[in-house]
């Protein structure tokens, strides 16, 4: 049996993961628009965020849910 303070550690990051995927993407393509002077790769770039958070949530509870039956 986990801790609670595992526990809540486990459940934090799944909360964090997919905001801060958005915001780091967001972040890159936005960057990237000033240094090229464009005006869309923060959309492609936000989207590829999107698409990375929904994967490592995917992970995360993949993760959970085999150490749970393997327990």
């Amino acid at each position: 049996m986990k801790s609670i303070t595992a526990l809540a550690g486990e459940y934090s990051a799944i909360a964090f993961a997919l905001p801060v995927s958005i915001l780091v993407g967001y972040a890159i393509g936005y960057y990237l628009d000033q240094f090229f002077g464009t005006h869309f790769l923060y959309i492609v770039f936000l989207v590829f965020g999107i698409a990375a958070g929904f994967l490592q949530i995917y992970r995360l509870v993949s993760k959970e849910n085999k150490e749970e039956d393997g327990e």
